[in-house]
């Protein structure tokens, strides 16, 4: 199988999977629970699968959020929360956020289960190893897709993306880019968060960020206006590349035929959400061309 179907695949099943870090749901759940509203929902309900762990296996496997901000939330949540309440209350958000932006009649149509199916069969094709927030996640019971097809849907794309994530890291420190070099030169590329949205939801500060893009120029990666050099577009390229290659094992267990099929579901199923608001205004750049 080609790497780039698996990306494709990916690209049009991750949205349904990240935009439960958006949900207007969030913030009433986490709090009911014991969270303080704000940022400490996130951190606490993508960590949570990995127990109460502190602010430096955070910092290492997210990757791209400043220290700072992270220490804010991070051990103080397991204070105030236990790891399995957090994520009893994610679960929720996704259930109220995926109603939401599908609808009723697509949360209980046969092609949301038939995706749900597909996916949660090739979500544990990959193994562990080296892959931390992955084998965290994966080591949880699924939801039944016949119960709750959507929240199943949403389980089996948060395995694939974390695996595909992990990966991704391994990438990116080959390419020897820290958390905010590598967030600078994503967005860069015009594919990411625009950047204004980048600095402050990642926890940097302007001058951390023109402090990243100058080791970059120094670099030759970037220009002294920020833009990517031809060297910084390579590097890119091989990061996405290599990020593909280990993010493959999923789709290549699906097979092409599946995967085919999955990403034909899931694109259906983004399109939806997304034409109902599954993400604010304003936070991802529009690609050109």
């Amino acid at each position: 199988m080609d790497a780039r179907t698996g990306r494709r695949c990916h690209t049009v099943l991750n949205p349904l999977h990240s935009l439960v870090y958006f949900a207007p749901e969030a913030d009433s759940e986490f709090v009911a629970v014991g969270l303080r509203k704000g940022r400490m929902g996130y951190f606490a309900s993508r960590a949570a699968p990995m127990g109460a762990v502190g602010a430096a296996t955070v910092r290492a496997t997210f990757y791209n959020f400043g220290p700072v901000l992270i220490g804010r939330h991070i051990p103080a949540a397991w204070a105030l929360a236990t790891p399995e309440a957090v994520y009893a209350a994610r679960l929720r958000v996704v259930d109220q956020a995926l109603r939401r932006v599908l609808g009723e009649d697509l949360v209980r149509s046969a092609e949301l289960r038939e995706a749900a199916e597909l996916a949660l069969s090739c979500a544990w094709a990959g193994g562990p190893e080296a892959r931390p927030l992955y084998a965290a996640h994966a080591e949880l019971d699924p939801p039944d897709p016949a119960v709750q097809p959507h929240v199943a849907l949403w389980h089996a794309a948060t395995l694939i993306r974390e695996y595909r994530g992990d990966g991704h890291l391994v990438a990116l420190v080959e390419a020897e880019l820290d958390g905010i070099e590598a967030l600078f030169t994503h967005t860069a590329t015009g594919r990411g968060f625009v950047p204004e949205f980048a600095i402050g939801n990642r926890g940097w500060t302007v001058e951390q960020w023109e402090a990243a893009r100058d080791r970059l120029a120094t670099r030759g990666l970037v220009d002294a206006a920020g833009a990517l050099t031809d060297a910084g577009r390579e590097l890119r390229r091989s990061v996405e590349e290599r990020t593909d290659r280990l993010g493959l094992a999923p789709f290549h267990h699906l097979g092409d035929t599946d995967t085919a099929r999955l990403t034909d579901l899931a694109a259906m199923l983004t399109g939806t959400a997304l034409a109902n608001g599954a993400f604010p205004p304003g936070v991802f750049a529009t690609p050109k061309g």
